[in-house]
């Protein structure tokens, strides 16, 4: 029997095996046997953590989210505005620990695969609603409802695709490119949508 206590520990490590397994052999070969082997343990051990494969699975995805969320929660903490709030988002999107190899392979694996399995189309979902929440709560306070969901939207395609790219193609010679390119067009598109507003009022008046 475990340990009392032992159960984080080892559903950590566990979790940390699957990263490897995946980055490694792929998701489709990522089989328990395969984790349980790199983690140092019998596949029966895995089974007493998680109750199949696409649970482990699903437990791994939620812990780079959890990952990816606190260092976007203490990002925040430190944001004077809500300009510099949705910086500290996209900061956090692209972060060093998001450039890492197995996060690459463990994120690429996710949106490849998500459209076969409810339970990481779920994670998914978390992730995407997460961001542009974040995004909306600050935006609002600096221009439309209208013109915050649009920015939300596009700041959201820019950490995806750019991501995306270098997830494919390698990580970026300096991290700092990405977050400088998605931080002017928010800075584009928020003066555009102010401007807009302005005219509007001026309009109105």
């Amino acid at each position: 029997m475990p340990k009392l206590g032992m159960a984080p520990i080892r559903r950590k490590q566990l979790i940390g095996a699957a990263i490897a397994v995946i980055h490694e052999d792929g998701f489709n070969h990522a089989t328990v046997a395969r984790i349980a082997r790199r983690a140092g343990v019998s596949s029966g051990m895995v089974h007493h953590y998680f109750k199949n494969k696409d649970e482990l699975l699903f437990a791994t995805m939620r812990h780079l989210l959890a990952e990816l969320h606190a260092d976007a929660v203490l990002r925040l903490s430190a944001a004077p505005s809500p300009e510099a709030r949705v910086r500290a988002i996209i900061d956090a999107c692209f972060g060093d620990a998001q450039f890492d190899a197995q996060v690459f392979s463990a994120w690429l694996a996710l949106y490849g695969s998500a459209r076969q399995s409810s339970s990481l189309q779920r994670i998914l979902s978390i992730y995407h609603r997460r961001l542009r929440s974040s995004l909306l709560h600050d935006l609002k306070k600096m221009v439309s409802a209208a013109d915050a969901a649009r920015l939300a939207d596009g700041i959201a395609a820019m950490i995806d695709g750019l991501w995306l790219r270098y997830a494919l193609t390698g990580q970026p010679k300096d991290p700092e490119t990405p977050r400088a390119l998605t931080r002017d067009y928010f800075a584009a598109a928020h003066d555009q949508a102010f401007n807009r507003r302005d005219k509007s009022l001026r309009v109105a008046s």
